[in-house]
């Protein structure tokens, strides 16, 4: 045990708990014990009470219970031994010695983050640097300007393959070190080691105090692989076990009573620029049990807020299963799907802070999360079905290891699984009309999907339109040209919904081209194309790119500009589709049910699809207006 208990009954008695919590809270004398109101919980009658006799407090509005050391985690998300050394040091009491072999593991940490520090601090100059040009213009379109860049201590590690290792060299940091803290990559049949980051926008990865531990870094060159890059583990890093930005949202946390975790660096600068410093991120993996016991130390409740894509759904399936089984009274997740093709970043330019607020409100439990997913992967119209997803939900259930919240799992299943009831026979079978399955919408004559003065316009959007969009096109034409724009993506495009056949033929034909290992070679691309006969499918999707965008096909382009593009392109395509699934999802319910709730239902998706065709046929417009003399 690092602290001995008597030294711990020493600093309980020397400070009384009245005097350490009323400092955060205003306590009044009842009769033996103190009162006040609840730090943890809003409310109006004080329910918080503290006892110097028996040195702890209580607080009966979220039954939270402990002594002085207790409060510091709990009020200030303080670890263990910070709240004891911190105490220790107010009540004048001696903590042990370290032994001589602790205080050489100490030493050699200490010497570990100076060299880390170092490293932050030269990364940092580069990115002020000549340099660091277009790092800075990355990040400006990105919208993270100079007050953003210092507060996450961004940085830009130079091309060079040795500029980090002279910099640390010149300051007399041994190789080995180097090697040792992942700064270097080294081994038997690498002669000269050389610099880990080479063309990247750097992220500072600190521990609970702020010290540099690690770093990520995003790679500026299109081909860049991986694109972002990630300390190893070290003796200073485990990145299953840490979060970004855990030190700064630690306070915000305890302050707002809430922590989010959203994907990646951008997203937490992101969130916080959007008002939520409360955010951190797991460290290029899926969310951890270490890292999810981080989260809960700092909120009951953690909202994973995640990137609106099949990607973004895997992710909090897989949080939900690792979730489960350390699901306690009190301590849970709840779940913030961002709109579909969009992360933080994304919403936050297209809608402002109040459309982030609008998402984490929407925020919904686990146990209705896990209801979805169990219920969305097959239908569950047959006692077959049914029976199926009922074993399924109780297995899963099985994993939670709290008996009495098992149990309350378990009864909330049970009445859900009630509810779904006998199969509805379809209204058309009532009526005498022919079978039509449950799930599958009746066939009728086609209505207009809008009506009103903006009718015309709409239907000359592309949205509309027989063969491939614009966007489509672009998409698709632009990986061709371009193809090592889809280092790293191809399972994103093998996601996109494409609507023609060339378009998907195409596309197979890219993520072959770069499954054999070829990236961005497109002479070999062009060769491919013509071999297996999609030369000219080629040809025609070119031709359905607006005039406007056809600088994206010039080989030459600037690629950071290229990739923005893409990425504009592929959000409002997955907009756009979404959409449209959610059209047709609305009225296969409507025609099944002719309810209040369904027609309003398929009365927003219009009025939402109305918004995005009109800015395609805007866009068309445009374009047109490009190709006139």
């Amino acid at each position: 045990m690092r602290y001995p208990p008597h030294l711990l009954e020493e600093i309980r008695a020397r400070l009384p708990t009245s005097d350490v919590v009323g400092r955060k809270v205003r306590l009044k004398k009842a009769g033996r014990e103190w009162r006040g109101l609840s730090p943890f919980n809003a409310e109006k009658t004080p329910s918080f009470y503290v006892n110097d006799q028996k040195q702890f407090y209580h607080c009966f509005s979220s039954g939270k219970h402990g002594d002085i050391f207790r409060f510091l985690q709990d009020t200030e998300g303080l670890s263990f031994p910070e709240a004891v050394e911190r105490l220790a040091a107010e009540a004048g009491v001696t903590l042990p010695a370290p032994s001589r072999e602790s205080r050489d593991s100490e030493d050699r940490r200490r010497g570990a983050l100076e060299v880390m520090e170092l490293a932050a601090v030269f990364f940092e100059g580069q990115l002020a640097s000549r340099s660091g040009t277009r790092a800075r213009d990355y990040l400006a379109r990105r919208g993270l300007g100079d007050s953003v860049q210092r507060e996450f201590r961004l940085g830009y590690a130079p091309g060079e393959r040795y500029a980090l290792r002279d910099h640390l060299a010149g300051k007399d940091v041994p190789a080995d070190l180097m090697i040792e803290l992942g700064l270097l990559i080294g081994g038997e049949d690498i002669a000269v080691p050389y610099d880990r980051f080479r063309d990247r926008v750097i992220f500072p990865i600190r521990d609970l105090r702020g010290r540099v531990i690690a770093f990520g870094g995003r790679g500026l060159a299109p081909d860049a692989k991986p694109k972002y890059l990630n300390s190893p583990e070290t003796p200073l890093f485990h990145k299953g076990s840490v979060l970004y930005n855990h030190h700064a949202a630690r306070r915000a946390a305890h302050d707002t009573g809430r922590v989010i975790a959203v994907e990646g660096y951008v997203d937490v600068i992101a969130m916080t620029m959007g008002g939520h410093p409360e955010a951190v991120a797991p460290l290029g993996t899926a969310l951890t049990e270490d890292q999810l016991a981080l989260l809960w130390r700092m909120a009951d409740e953690p909202i994973l807020c995640f990137d609106g894509d099949g990607a973004g759904r895997r992710a909090a399936f897989r949080a939900l299963d690792v979730a489960l089984p350390g699901l306690v009274p009190g301590k849970s997740l709840r779940f913030a799907l961002l709109p579909e093709g969009q992360d933080p970043d994304d919403l936050l330019r297209s809608g402002g802070a109040a459309a982030l607020d609008r998402v984490l409100e929407g925020a919904r439990p686990l146990v209705e999360v896990l209801w979805s997913r169990e219920t969305e992967m097959a239908p569950v119209d047959t006692p077959e079905r049914r029976a199926g997803l009922a074993q399924r939900l109780r297995e899963l259930i099985g994993q939670i290891r709290d008996e009495t919240l098992k149990r309350y799992y378990r009864d909330e299943i049970e009445a859900r699984l009630r509810t779904l009831g006998p199969a509805p026979v379809p209204r058309a079978r009532r009526e005498g009309a022919p079978f039509v399955p449950r799930g599958r919408a009746p066939e009728r004559p086609a209505s207009p999907r809008f009506t009103g003065a903006a009718s015309t316009r709409l239907a000359r959007s592309s949205l509309f339109a027989g063969g491939p969009s614009p966007r489509e096109a672009l998409i698709i034409a632009m990986l061709l040209v371009h193809p090592e724009l889809l280092a790293g993506e191809a399972e994103e495009l093998a996601e996109l919904d494409l609507a023609s056949a060339d378009a998907k033929a195409l596309r197979q034909a890219l993520i072959d081209h770069t499954a054999e290992g070829r990236g961005g070679d497109a002479t070999s691309l062009n060769a491919t194309l013509e071999r297996v006969g999609l030369t000219a499918a080629a040809g025609r999707i070119a031709a359905h790119v607006r005039p406007g965008d056809h600088w994206a096909l010039d080989p030459h382009a600037d690629p950071m500009r290229l990739e923005d593009a893409l990425r504009q392109a592929v959000i409002l395509h997955r907009k756009a589709g979404s959409l449209h699934s959610e059209l047709r999802a609305a009225e296969r319910a409507l025609a099944e049910e002719e309810t209040e709730a369904n027609f309003a239902w398929l009365r927003d998706v219009k009025n939402r699809l109305a918004v995005v065709a009109a800015a395609e046929a805007d866009a068309d417009q445009e374009a047109e207006s490009v190709a006139l003399p």
